[in-house]
């Protein structure tokens, strides 16, 4: 749960620093684009790699050794005298936080069985999206307390005691490392092909090619490289050696449909979240106090309501997700209603509130929805399961940032307080809406497909019952 909070919090806490870093270290807009994006970049690669190596030599080092450096290059972006040193920086962290987090997963999945382990990957994906709305206010409050030129600094530090916590916990009580897959020989040339295709995927989206021209040229080789992907996965099955990408995940219609939920759901949501600190900051002229105030309800309404939600799974099953996405939904598109009617004076208001239901939308969609993907994931490929997962998270929020922030920044125009920034942003919150909505549709079709096997609906009503079943057997 440290783990997960501290490489979350670490970058949702540097959205709101985000004008203020542009001018204290002269970046243009590909640098800062490079400084939030890259490190979910680095991230997304670091996933695979780190899951498959965790299943094979055990997870504890590899953990121990990621948040080490996690924590020394978190400390040299902040001590950045130039964009470019940030810009390498924030990029091996964020590859640290991904070879931190595929071990959480892997580990998670090797210690707990049955509905114990339904509770903890539920408790790590509400420590990850508490942390990740709770980085807005916590960066304001560093900005305005601490002023723009060096408040950003320090959110970018604030991950470092956490990260020493983190380090002296996980030494003590991570159980010692032991290999669950059952293959020792590593699949490096589909390690090769997987981050390759990645990298190819999201670099046009971090940074736009200049024609028409160069993003045919990026769509084909991701298109090539998805395709010798899969013909080496299946050669190397048929040659009797694991592949990188277990059978039971490719094969599994709940887990991929589940993934794809994942993504949309995750990228409308980072992508909502960074258009509407910009939105508040440059287009209505608020201060970062006051933007961090307007976002705060939405990180304890998603607290409150992932508390309930184990609750309301026992009573209408992953009907949960399709009502916290139908929420979402809703908040996306009461936002776009509050941007372009309300007076300013009463927006900040307006905003809290459907933050506040954003923060409900997410808190019943995010950790059900994860907790049944990952129950389709077996014990010997538990790390490449859930790297897989937050992989396709990362991918989806380097497209999404990318894709968003480019319809507000295109359609905004003239000074705060004008027209432009509230018609630009009712545009983003429609396509933020867009995008929960196909995670709607995609939910509805995995709730068919899973409709033979056993769901969390299933479990027992009385809440200290154990099941010590696997989920297979369940």
């Amino acid at each position: 749960m440290a783990a997960g909070a501290t490489t979350l919090l670490d970058q949702a806490v540097l959205n709101i620093a985000i004008p203020s870093m542009r001018h204290s270290l002269g970046a243009g807009a590909a640098d800062i684009q490079w400084i939030v994006a890259g490190y979910s970049l680095a991230f997304g690669l670091a996933l695979v790699p780190g899951g498959s190596l965790g299943d094979l030599h055990g997870r504890k080092r590899l953990f121990l050794v990621g948040m080490a450096v996690f924590l020394l290059a978190g400390v040299t972006a902040a001590t950045g005298g130039g964009p470019g040193i940030v810009i390498g920086a924030r990029l091996v962290q964020g590859a640290a936080a991904g070879l931190v987090n595929s071990q959480v997963i892997g580990t998670l999945q090797d210690v707990f069985h049955g509905l114990d382990r339904g509770r903890a990957l539920g408790l790590y994906a509400v420590t990850g999206g508490v942390a990740a709305a709770l980085g807005p206010p916590l960066g304001g409050v560093l900005v305005a307390g601490l002023g723009p030129g060096t408040g950003w600094r320090y959110c970018l530090l604030l991950s470092a005691p956490c990260a020493v916590i983190t380090l002296t916990l996980a030494a003590r009580w991570l159980p010692p490392p032991r290999r669950t897959a059952r293959d020792s020989r590593l699949d490096v040339l589909g390690l090769a092909l997987a981050c390759g295709c990645t990298l190819t995927l999201m670099v046009p989206f971090i940074r736009t090619p200049g024609s028409g021209g160069a993003a045919l040229g990026w769509a084909a080789g991701v298109c090539a490289l998805a395709c010798a992907f899969a013909v080496h996965q299946r050669v190397r099955a048929r040659r009797g050696r694991a592949p990188l990408v277990h059978p039971a995940l490719a094969s599994s219609k709940p887990y991929t449909l589940g993934t794809a939920v994942a993504m949309a759901q995750f990228g409308s949501s980072l992508a909502a979240s960074l258009v509407l600190t910009v939105f508040l900051q440059d287009g209505l002229g608020l201060s970062a106090l006051l933007t961090a105030a307007v976002a705060l309800p939405s990180a304890i309404a998603m607290g409150v309501s992932s508390a309930l939600a184990w609750r309301l799974m026992r009573r209408i099953g992953l009907r949960t997700v399709t009502v916290g996405l139908s929420l979402g939904i809703g908040a996306a598109l009461a936002g776009a209603v509050v941007a372009l009617f309300v007076p300013a004076g009463g927006l900040p208001v307006a905003f809290a509130a459907t933050q506040s239901l954003s923060g409900v939308a997410g808190g019943l969609a995010v950790s059900p929805n994860q907790t049944q993907v990952l129950q389709h994931a077996p014990a010997e490929a538990a790390g490449v399961g859930g790297g897989i997962l937050q992989m396709a998270q990362r991918i989806a929020a380097a497209v999404c940032l990318s894709a968003v922030s480019a319809v507000y920044l295109h359609s905004a125009g003239g000074g705060p307080g004008g027209s432009g920034p509230r018609v630009a942003y009712a545009l983003a919150s429609c396509v933020c809406a867009g995008l929960l909505a196909v995670a709607l549709v995609l939910s509805r079709l995995r709730g068919v497909a899973s409709a033979p096997r056993s769901s969390v609906a299933a479990i027992p009503a009385a809440g200290n019952r154990r099941d010590d079943r696997s989920p297979q057997e369940r």
